[in-house]
């Protein structure tokens, strides 16, 4: 099937040839038809399955027919956050490049005057996030009285950002006779209940079992021993081993999202981040560099997981698992598309077990494990790299102290160890830059330490497996707390 069998126009047919597209997916060629026939649709279809077009296409050919008013928008499309939103103002500018249908984009962060602007002058398109929309609405620069055609995209992530009273609300300020899409990756109760409530007698269009992943995408569990420093290792291993075009790193906090690229950055990778808590403009950059090739690494919380649609993102990594399995899908999903094949990993230190466990229920299968081993990026250079202390403010050693340097002969090994697990930062560093590690220690000949008039030894520059004498008070901690 081709997209001349499904019933749009011819201009539309050349907007579509002119992205280079000649097939359309399975939720295309089974919700286009439908929505030109006016139907209310339901579709249920995974992440990067082609769902936009499957109603921007047709949503361009019937407005086609018809003339703006000011103020009252001819058909509407919510959607749960603005680089979704912009998504789908994209897709409308290229696949209608051949109709004169004006469009407006209502979303938070940027200045609201060009937004009413566009609105007083009449719009067929509407597209806008909930938020922006009910406070326009609440001034009166806006009128939903007019809008014969409404689309509810990612309804399960509208549910999981706290939107299905807004859109309540916005429903029951539309014309009762309209069309309603809703386009949802999952179907929980509460999207259920919407849908019962809003749309009449809808066709359903399911094109994959709700929660399964992309086949297109390998993934691998990649089981990470300690903190996050450990993990930082060994996603930097893995980004070096892997050919790598782009990769999308995801990050369950915006903390973890800064530090993380500051940390990539530092060891000379081409870094971004986009997450809630930068500007609008600011994150549009962002998306921009790293769709133009400017950055290849793109670290990203979850507002970035659903939806956005960036071409040839060859691999995904989960830095943290996330917490709820239905991210885990949307997440991966940002690589294998539209065909293609795809590679995801999941790191997975001990805080992450339960959420890894929680993923393979939901999805109904094991994902492989594998375990990388991180070649020595800081033993290539230990005068600087075993001393440096990472963006979190943690150190970066690779291995216990037991591994460099051998303990000498009457410490006791826990007295040994305790003191670098345990002991305050400061304290573990103050003696630490004092001197170089003695890298060599080891190789020379033991002999008593001479001692100094403050009767520490002469050798005592900051090694603790050094120490052949009473534990020093800087050092002493309760192996207890």
């Amino acid at each position: 099937m081709s997209f001349a069998d499904l019933g749009l126009s011819e201009e539309l047919l050349r907007a579509v040839g002119d992205t280079g597209y000649t097939d359309p997916t399975p939720i295309q060629a089974s919700a286009i038809p439908s929505v030109l026939m006016m139907r209310d649709i339901i579709g249920v279809a995974q992440t990067g399955t082609g769902k936009t077009a499957s109603f921007v296409l047709p949503m361009i050919d019937i407005l086609a027919h018809g003339r703006a008013r000011a103020l009252m928008p001819r058909s509407l499309i919510l959607e749960p956050t603005r680089e979704l939103a912009a998504q789908v103002a994209e897709n409308f500018e290229i696949y209608g490049k051949y109709h004169k249908l004006s469009m407006a984009l209502l979303i938070g962060g940027v200045q609201m005057g060009d937004q009413v602007k566009a609105l007083e002058r009449g719009v067929d398109v509407l597209i806008a996030t909930p938020g922006r929309l009910m406070d326009l609405f609440s001034r009166g620069k806006i009128l939903l009285n007019g809008c014969s055609m409404l689309v509810i995209d990612e309804a399960d992530r509208m549910l999981d950002m706290g939107f299905i009273p807004d859109i309540e609300e916005i429903c029951t300020k539309l014309p009762k006779q309209r069309q309603t899409l809703l386009f949802s990756a999952t179907m929980p109760p509460p999207i259920k209940k919407l849908a019962d409530k809003f749309l009449s007698n809808p066709k359903t269009i399911e094109v994959a079992r709700p929660a399964t992943t992309n086949i297109n995408i390998a993934q691998w569990v990649v089981p990470v021993k300690g903190s996050s420093s450990d993990k930082r290792a060994v996603l930097r291993q893995l980004l070096r081993e892997e050919a790598v075009t782009n990769a999308i790193v995801f990050c369950n906090r915006k903390t973890t999202v800064r530090e993380l690229n500051k940390s990539l950055k530092q060891h000379g990778f081409a870094s971004g981040e986009i997450h809630g808590d930068m500007e609008q403009p600011a994150r549009v950059a962002e998306l921009e560099r790293f769709k133009a090739g400017d950055i290849s690494i793109l670290v990203a919380s979850d507002v970035a997981a659903r939806g956005l649609d960036i071409k040839g993102v060859s691999h995904v990594f989960n830095f943290d698992a996330p917490w709820h399995p239905d991210d885990y899908v949307h997440r991966i999903g940002r690589t294998g598309r539209g065909g293609a094949t795809g590679i995801a990993y999941t790191l997975v230190g001990p805080d992450d077990a339960e959420n890894i466990e929680n993923i393979e229920k939901l999805t109904g299968q094991k994902i492989q494990r594998r375990e990388v081993v991180v070649e020595g990026e800081e033993r290539s250079k230990p005068s600087r790299s075993r001393r440096h202390a990472d963006d979190s403010g943690r150190d970066d050693r690779r291995a216990p102290v037991r591994e460099a340097e051998a303990p000498v002969a009457g410490a006791p090994q826990r007295e040994v160890e305790a003191p670098v697990a345990r002991a305050p930062q400061r304290a573990v560093e103050a003696p630490t830059a004092r001197a170089p590690r003695p890298e060599r220690e080891q190789e020379r000949p033991r002999r008593p330490a001479p001692q100094r008039q403050d009767g520490r030894a002469e050798h005592d520059n900051g090694s603790d497996s050094a120490w052949n004498g009473p534990i020093p008070a800087f050092l002493s901690v309760s192996l207890g707390s």
